[in-house]
């Protein structure tokens, strides 16, 4: 029992470190708490399971009682889709955010399960792959967007007098605009017109050169990149 709860406790600080370095809602010690208590809900079952079956057999008998070890666990895997969703936000410049951290609470809820059950083998292989998920890919996740034809702008104007200019830059450069979202700013903004822009670029054009580009246009307040 220990060792399978301290295993809890290395396994979900491991994956909770990662979002801690991002400053994610969810961090270290959440993870570690989805963990510890995933671990000793399967191994309730597994306790109840076995009183059923010895010490209690006999009044478990008398009374009809019986008992399925998984339906526990199932608990657990719809609980923690609350807690996931709970840290998935979309902000105020419409960029979703906490996609990554409720799927790793997801995937240490089901690391916990699998601790608690004592396959060890499935956790290890898991463990290498979600932290090689975490800390290995975001770099080459950054490379496959930044080449892509595809990308979305957040841009932020003077007015909306300046749209114009920045769709004639667009078109001069071979820009396909297929999506164009404009929202009005609040008054404690220092831009009056948000705009959201889904582009399609040309081969020869990255994502780096474009942003240069308008953001030298007169007008413009502020401009990103969106997911």
């Amino acid at each position: 029992m220990v060792i399978r709860i301290l295993l809890a406790v290395l396994v979900g600080g491991l994956l909770g470190l990662e979002r801690e370095r991002r400053s994610s809602p969810a961090g270290f010690r959440t993870y570690m708490l989805v963990a510890i208590g995933s671990t000793m809900t399967v191994m309730l079952s597994q306790y109840l399971d076995l009183m059923l079956a010895t010490h209690w057999r006999d009044a478990a008998q008398a009374v009809g009682a019986t008992h399925d070890v998984s339906r526990f666990g199932a608990q657990v895997i719809n609980g923690v889709g609350f807690l996931g969703a709970g840290s998935i936000i979309l902000t105020g410049r419409k960029r979703v955010k906490g996609l990554t951290t409720a799927a790793g609470l997801w995937a240490s809820a089901c690391l916990g399960l699998a601790i608690g059950a004592g396959y060890y083998e499935c956790v290890l292989v898991s463990v290498a792959l979600i932290l090689v998920c975490m800390y290995a890919f975001p770099a080459l996740e950054n490379r496959l967007i930044a080449r892509s034809r595809y990308m979305n702008i957040l841009a932020e104007l003077d007015g909306i007098e300046n749209l114009g200019l920045v769709l004639g830059t667009l078109r001069e450069q071979g820009v396909t605009v297929f999506d164009i979202d404009l929202s009005k700013q609040p008054e404690d903004r220092r831009a009056q017109l948000g705009v959201h822009l889904s582009l399609y670029l040309p081969k020869n054009l990255n994502h780096t050169q474009l942003l240069a580009t308008l953001a030298t246009l007169g007008g413009m307040v502020s401009i990103e990149e969106s997911q």
